[in-house]
């Protein structure tokens, strides 16, 4: 199962993770991305975060590999 980070200390708010999978990506009351659904993802779902992560120009979105 994989799961997104997202590291606040890169993220600059542009946006562009919710724009890609926004059932995974919101922005928070700061402005900076924050993750909203980081369990049971959908095949389709682990992909938009995936293209969000590679998108992103920061590179603040990190995927964990869980395999428990």
């Amino acid at each position: 199962m994989e799961k997104f980070k997202v590291n606040k200390d890169a993220c600059i708010g542009c946006g562009a993770c919710m724009a890609l999978c926004p059932e995974v990506f919101d922005i928070d009351e700061e402005g900076l991305a924050t993750v909203i659904k980081d369990d049971n993802l959908t095949s389709e779902e682990v992909e938009n975060a995936t293209d969000a992560m590679e998108g992103c120009p920061t590179a603040a979105i990190s995927k964990e590999e869980d395999n428990a």
